[in-house]
């Protein structure tokens, strides 16, 4: 079960004001615990789209080498690398 967590922030001054404005009728999230969670979870769809981009790229690379620079390998070579 996930672990429950409570976090306390100070934010004054314009990042005060912005965070007033995004919250309540006007705004998009009706309290600043609601808009905090959606930050976080936009922040760690973020982190892994970045991740799914390296591994991308790593497997873009290495489908496009030449099938010579490839070594064949069997199980029990594979297994004694880890």
């Amino acid at each position: 079960m996930p672990k429950t967590m409570t976090l306390n922030v100070r934010v004054s001054g314009p990042l005060g004001d912005f965070v007033a404005n995004n919250i309540g009728d006007n705004g998009a999230y009706e309290n600043v615990s609601e808009y905090v969670r959606d930050l976080i979870r936009r922040d760690k769809e973020r982190a892994e789209a970045e991740g799914f981009a390296r591994l991308k790229v790593e497997l873009n690379a290495a489908f496009a080498a030449p099938e010579s620079v490839y070594e064949a390998l069997d199980a029990e070579t594979v297994i004694a690398r880890n």
